[in-house]
């Protein structure tokens, strides 16, 4: 897979290290998609009214959120299960 050696500074978004997916950014470039997912989602909470337009607000998180997941993917670790550090 493509992902199996990036450069460590190729990556925005380590490994967790118990468990399976992306822990907090390394670099501001991460920091910033962050950001911006987070302003999206308040954007649109603030925007469609989740409480009356539901059927319009869930897709939209959904959608935001699938392109993080598509971001993190790409300019992250590797997923994969972990148990913590060996030693």
């Amino acid at each position: 897979m493509a992902n199996d050696h990036k450069d460590a500074k190729d990556i925005w978004f380590p490994a967790k290290k118990y468990g399976w997916g992306w822990g907090i950014p390394l670099t501001w470039q991460g920091w910033a998609v962050l950001a911006a997912y987070m302003a999206l989602a308040f954007a649109g909470a603030a925007f469609i009214a989740p409480s009356r337009y539901h059927v319009w607000f869930l897709p939209y998180i959904f959608l935001i959120s699938v392109l993080l997941v598509f971001i993190c993917w790409k300019k992250g670790e590797k997923p994969q299960w972990r148990w913590g550090k060996k030693d």
